[in-house]
C-alpha cells in the first residue's frame, strides 16, 4: 500500500508510510483520525521548514491573511454605505443645494474611505507579491540544501535502486514552490474563513434571507467531495509515473547532451530517442487528461447548480428593495455576500484540496529525508585509523551482492594485503574487481564475512576517517567544471592549498607540460558549462589530471581503478613507474587490463565471476600456465604482432 493507502508500495529501500483503508463502517473514524493526523503531520513538518528558512516569514503571512479576510469585508460595507447616502442624497435633491455641499457631505468622507481602502489593498497585495517570491526563493534554497547534505550521507547502495532516482525525483521536484505555496495556501484559508463568516453574519441580518447562506454551504459539498477525490487520483497519478517522468527527462537530457552528441549524430539516434519520447509522453498525457476532463465535468454541473440558485436569491432580495423593505446599498451588500459566501466556500474546497495533495506531494521529500545511513560505525565510539603508516588489509570469506538482486558478484573472497605490497587485479570484465574496490574502501559493506583493517573490522571505524586513508582514481573518475588547480586540490581538499604542492602532483602524473601550455595554466576553467573561456580536455589529458589528484592526496593507500585506460602504452607504463618511485612503502592497488603493468607487482590477483582463481607474482603465475598465462600471453602477442606490422609497414 502507498502514501496514504493508495497506490502499490515503494520498492527498495524506501517504505511509503501507508494508512490502511477502511474495511467496515466501524473502521471509518479510525481511518479518518489517521488520515488526518498523517495531513496535519505533514502540514507541520512545512510551518516548521519555513520557520526554519525565516520567521519573518509566518509573520508577514499571518499579518496579511488577517487583512485580506477583513479587507473585503470592509470595502463591501463602504461600498452599502455610499450607495444608501448616494439613494438619500438623490430623494432629498430639490436642487437649490450648492455643489460644495457635497465635499461636507457623508458620501464623500465614505469616497475619501473608499479610496484609503482600495490603496491599502493594492499596497497590501505588492507586498504579499513580494514576500512570497523572496520567501519562496529562500525556501527552494533551504530544500536544495537539505537534499543535497541528505546525499552526502546516504549509502552508494541507494544509489543502485531505481526507487531510490523515484524518491530524488519526486523529492527535487518539491525543492520548486510547494512548501511556500501550500502556506499561502493554509494562510489563505484562514483569510477565506475571516471573510466567509464575516458574509454569514451580513446575510443573516438581512429580512428572512439567513437560511440561504447555509443552502450555499450545502451545495459546495459535492464540489468539495469531487476536489479532495481527484487530488488524491491527481497524486496517486503523479507519483506512480514517476518512471515516466524519469524517461522523458532522460531522453531529452540523451539528445542534448554534449558528450555523446557526436554518437548521437554519427548513428542517427536523433529520432529514435525523440520517438521514444513521443511515445511515452503520449501514454503519460492519455491518462493525465482523462482525470482533468472528467474532474472538471464534474464542477461545470456543479457550478451551473450553484449559479442557478444564486439567481433565484438575486431575485429574492430584488424584490425586497422592489417593496421597499430593504434599500440600493443593501442590495447591494446581501447579493455581493451571497456571491462572496458561494466564492469563498468554493476557494475553502479548492485551496483544502490543493493543501490536501501538496502536503501528499511532500511527503516525498518527508521520506527522502527519513532514509537511513547504514554504512556507519558499528561502535557508538569509532576507533580511528592510524594516519602516515603501513597497513595490513585482510578479507575474510567476503561475498557480496548489490541491493535488490539475487547474484553474488564477490564469493568467498579471502585475501591478505600486507604493508607496502603492490597488488594487482586482473580479470575480465564483469569479474568483480570494481566492485572489491569499493568493498575495501567501505561503499558498501559485504553480505557475508568482514574486511579487516589493522586487525579491526572497517566497520568499527569512523567512515570519513576511513575514507581518508585512501587515495584513490576509479575508472569512471569525476570530471569538474572548475579550473585546472581545483581539480587536482580535490584529491585532498582539506588541506592547505599551495601551488607548489599541485605543480609537484600534475608533475608526478605528467600533466605539466600539457597543463603549462594552456591559455590560464592552472587557472583554466575546464569543460564550457559556465565560463565562456572554458576548455575541454581529451580523454588522456582528463586521466592526467585525475593521477595528478591522487597523487595530490599522499594517502597511505594507493588505488587506482583503470586510471590509464586513455593513455597510450608508453604514458601508461611512465605512471606506473612514477609511482613506484613515490609510493614510499605504500600499499598500492592497481585494476588494469594492460597486464605490463602486473610484472613488476609483488602480488597479482586473478578474479573470475567473482572468485579468486589465481594468486601469486608474474613469475609464479606464468610458471602455472593458468588464466593469468592465458591472459598475458595472448595479449604479449598482440603487442608483438603489432610491432610486427609496424616494422614491415617502415619497410
Amino acid at each position: 500500500m502507498g502514501p496514504m493507502g493508495f497506490g502499490p508500495p515503494g520498492r527498495g529501500h524506501f517504505e511509503y508510510k501507508s494508512v490502511e483503508k477502511p474495511k467496515s463502517i466501524g473502521d471509518v473514524p479510525r481511518f479518518l483520525k489517521e488520515l488526518l493526523g498523517g495531513f496535519f503531520s505533514r502540514l507541520f513538518y512545512i510551518f516548521k521548514l519555513v520557520w526554519k528558512t525565516g520567521p519573518w516569514i509566518l509573520f508577514v503571512m499571518s499579518f496579511i491573511a488577517l487583512f485580506e479576510g477583513l479587507s473585503p469585508v470592509i470595502g463591501s460595507l463602504i461600498s452599502k454605505s455610499i450607495l444608501n447616502e448616494l439613494q438619500d442624497a438623490y430623494t432629498a435633491y430639490t436642487g437649490t443645494e450648492i455643489a460644495a455641499d457635497f465635499l461636507h457631505s457623508d458620501v464623500f468622507l465614505l469616497l475619501i474611505f473608499f479610496f484609503i481602502h482600495r490603496i491599502l489593498s493594492q499596497i497590501i497585495n505588492r507586498i504579499n507579491s513580494a514576500a512570497t517570491r523572496i520567501s519562496g526563493e529562500l525556501v527552494v534554497e533551504q530544500v536544495k540544501m537539505m537534499i543535497m547534505e541528505k546525499t552526502k550521507e546516504l549509502d552508494l547502495a541507494s544509489f543502485d535502486m531505481p526507487a531510490f532516482y523515484e524518491k530524488l525525483e519526486n523529492a527535487n521536484r518539491e525543492a520548486g514552490n510547494r512548501p511556500i505555496q501550500i502556506l499561502s495556501s493554509t494562510f489563505s484559508i484562514v483569510s477565506t474563513s475571516i471573510s466567509l463568516v464575516s458574509y454569514i453574519i451580513i446575510l443573516a441580518t438581512a429580512p428572512g434571507m439567513w437560511w440561504t447562506a447555509l443552502i450555499m454551504i450545502g451545495i459546495s459539498i459535492p464540489s468539495a467531495i469531487v476536489s479532495f477525490i481527484y487530488r488524491r487520483k491527481h497524486f496517486s497519478y503523479m507519483r506512480f509515473r514517476s518512471k515516466d517522468r524519469r524517461q522523458m527527462n532522460y531522453y531529452t537530457s540523451t539528445v542534448t547532451n554534449k558528450d555523446i552528441v557526436k554518437e548521437i549524430r554519427m548513428f542517427d539516434l536523433a529520432d529514435t530517442f525523440i520517438d521514444r519520447y513521443r511515445a511515452v509522453f503520449k501514454h503519460y498525457y492519455a491518462g493525465l487528461k482523462k482525470l482533468i476532463i472528467t474532474e472538471n465535468t464534474w464542477h461545470v454541473v456543479i457550478t451551473l447548480i450553484s449559479a442557478l440558485t444564486r439567481c433565484v436569491f438575486f431575485a429574492m432580495i430584488a424584490f425586497q428593495v422592489f417593496t421597499r423593505r430593504i434599500r440600493i446599498g443593501d442590495y447591494s451588500l446581501f447579493t455581493g455576500a451571497l456571491t462572496s459566501i458561494a466564492t469563498n466556500v468554493s476557494t475553502l474546497i479548492n485551496t483544502s484540496a490543493t493543501i490536501y495533495e501538496g502536503t501528499l506531494f511532500i511527503d516525498n521529500l518527508i521520506s527522502f529525508m527519513e532514509e537511513k545511513q547504514t554504512v556507519v560505525p558499528r561502535l557508538e565510539k569509532p576507533e580511528r585509523v592510524a594516519h602516515g603508516v603501513s597497513h595490513t588489509i585482510q578479507f575474510i570469506h567476503v561475498s557480496f551482492r548489490y541491493p535488490g538482486t539475487e547474484r553474488d558478484v564477490l564469493k568467498d573472497i579471502n585475501l591478505t594485503l600486507r604493508p607496502g605490497e603492490t597488488m594487482v587485479l586482473v580479470g575480465l570484465n564483469g569479474a568483480g574487481k570494481t566492485t572489491l574496490i569499493k568493498l575495501l574502501t567501505r561503499l558498501y559493506d559485504p553480505t557475508e564475512g568482514q574486511i579487516l583493517l589493522d586487525g579491526k573490522d572497517l566497520r568499527d571505524y569512523d567512515v570519513k576517517d576511513l575514507y581518508s586513508i585512501f587515495g584513490i582514481i576509479f575508472q569512471d573518475f569525476g570530471k569538474y567544471a572548475f579550473t585546472v588547480k581545483e581539480n587536482i586540490a580535490f584529491g585532498n581538499f582539506h588541506k592547505e592549498h599551495k601551488d607548489e604542492d599541485i605543480r609537484r602532483a600534475a608533475t608526478e602524473a605528467n600533466a605539466d607540460e600539457y597543463i603549462s601550455k594552456l591559455p590560464d595554466g592552472y587557472d583554466t576553467p575546464l569543460m564550457r558549462i559556465f565560463e565562456q573561456n572554458g576548455l575541454e580536455l581529451s580523454g588522456g589529458q582528463w586521466q592526467k589530471l585525475a593521477v595528478a589528484r591522487a597523487f595530490y592526496a599522499d594517502s597511505d593507500v594507493l588505488i587506482l581503478d583503470e586510471p590509464t585506460s586513455a593513455l597510450d602504452p608508453m604514458a601508461e607504463q611512465e605512471i606506473y613507474n612514477q609511482f613506484d618511485r613515490l609510493r614510499k612503502d605504500k600499499m598500492t592497488i592497481f585494476v588494469s587490463h594492460r597486464l605490463s603493468s602486473a610484472t613488476v607487482a609483488s602480488k597479482i590477483v586473478v578474479l573470475e565471476y567473482g572468485e579468486i582463481i589465481e594468486e601469486g607474482t608474474h613469475h609464479e603465475l606464468m610458471e602455472q600456465h593458468g588464466k593469468y598465462y592465458e591472459l598475458f600471453s595472448t595479449q604479449a602477442k598482440r603487442y608483438l604482432a603489432g610491432d610486427g606490422e609496424q616494422e614491415d609497414h617502415g619497410q
